[in-house]
């Protein structure tokens, strides 16, 4: 018999804990590194080509040339100080005047070079200033603009959105119990209403309560004078808010609604959850444990995207209702080919929408065990 000491080999010893920790954090780092720079690259190219349809590929250039021109000339052939000038020093003085602004504006440059520029802007969030929504002491920054419209869209997308969603879950979750029940079958009968906008039942809503019952304003955020006590102030808004929101929910309650109960129903004919019925379990927790949780990234999914959708508004529903929140500035800003508006308001979006799904990831490994990330 061999009397040399037994030694163990190198494939048995244990792992160390710390070359574990360090594998583990150097995978999650690799991911983040790749996740955030896939991310900023689409956000750069979905911004350029922002940029790219909202000057119409350099169109806008030459209805902005052509708006400078004539607004020019106009004002100096009405301005009694050059009427005693001969025709070609008023020309002079017109072209003079039309390249002073086109170079303020930017236009003196090919439009491959400025959308560059743009582009370089737009990701740091320096907007600048808009082109031709302006308030009563000239040009606004971009900046300003979507911050002084950001509350009332909030108010209005919020408070909407939010019973949405929540109402909806917790109705479809209801109705999962009651398959077939009459109520079931109504919310299935109603769904097909959602094909209709928010800004198509606004009409009809504005003209039954706002025109025949007189009992809602027509739109607006705020009475003409505004109260000046804050409560009545307050109270004003929420009456003024009402048309709004509940044209938004009646325009998805029902399909969304129909698209929760429909999740839930398939969750709970699993063979987990006939094995939880079977062995006696309540349904409150059979919902929580076995229905819900499984379904909690979906859930936390579309709340998440329904959170940065807040922040874009209504453009048709804040058309009709006169509603001063981001949406209707959009809209006036395509109207009136506004591009640092329209590309600011897209960049905002799309840095939270990044960010978000950046997130979700981690959500998920928070959430649901079989996720892991980096993996």
């Amino acid at each position: 018999m061999s009397t040399e000491p037994l030694t163990a080999s190198a494939d048995s010893s244990p792992v160390p804990k710390k070359s574990l920790a360090d594998s583990a954090f150097a995978r999650l780092s690799k991911y983040m590194g790749l996740r955030l720079l896939t991310m900023a690259v689409t956000i750069a190219i979905g911004v350029y080509l922002t940029i790219l349809i909202a000057n119409m590929g350099g169109y806008v250039d030459t209805i902005m040339r052509n708006d400078i021109r004539d607004t020019t000339t106009q004002a100096i052939l009405a301005n009694p100080q050059y009427r005693n000038l001969k025709s070609e020093e008023k020309q002079k003085l017109i072209q003079s005047k039309i390249a002073s602004e086109e170079k303020r504006l930017g236009l003196d440059q090919p439009f491959a070079i400025r959308s560059v520029k743009y582009l370089i802007n737009g990701l740091t969030l320096n907007l600048g200033r808009a082109l031709h929504m302006s308030s009563d002491h000239g040009s606004k920054e971009v900046r300003l603009i979507l911050l002084e419209r950001l509350p009332a869209t909030l108010l209005l997308t919020g408070s909407s959105e939010l019973i949405l969603f929540f109402g909806s879950v917790f109705i479809a979750l209801g109705l999962s119990r009651k398959y077939g029940s009459w109520l079931d079958k109504l919310t299935i009968a109603l769904s097909p209403t959602s094909a209709a906008p928010s800004w198509f039942y606004g009409i009809f809503l504005i003209l039954i309560f706002a025109a025949v019952f007189k009992v809602l304003p027509f739109g607006g955020l705020v009475d003409s004078p505004p109260p000046t006590n804050k409560f009545d102030y307050a109270l004003n808004v929420l009456k003024h808010l009402i048309l709004p929101a509940v044209s938004v929910i009646i325009s998805s309650i029902f399909l969304s609604i129909y698209s929760w109960r429909t999740f839930f129903l398939i969750f709970s004919s699993e063979d987990y959850v006939e094995v939880a019925k079977a062995k006696g379990l309540p349904p409150r927790d059979i919902e929580s444990r076995y229905i819900l949780r499984p379904t909690l990234p979906n859930i936390i999914t579309n709340f998440a995207l329904l959170a940065i959708t807040l922040w874009t508004g209504f453009t048709i529903t804040e058309t009709v209702f006169v509603w001063p929140g981001l949406g209707i500035t959009i809209y006036r800003a395509i109207g009136a080919y506004d591009t640092p508006v329209i590309v600011g308001s897209t960049i905002i979006y799309a840095y939270l929408l990044a960010l978000t799904v950046f997130l979700l990831d981690f959500v998920y490994a928070l959430v649901d065990p079989r996720v892991k990330v980096g993996a």
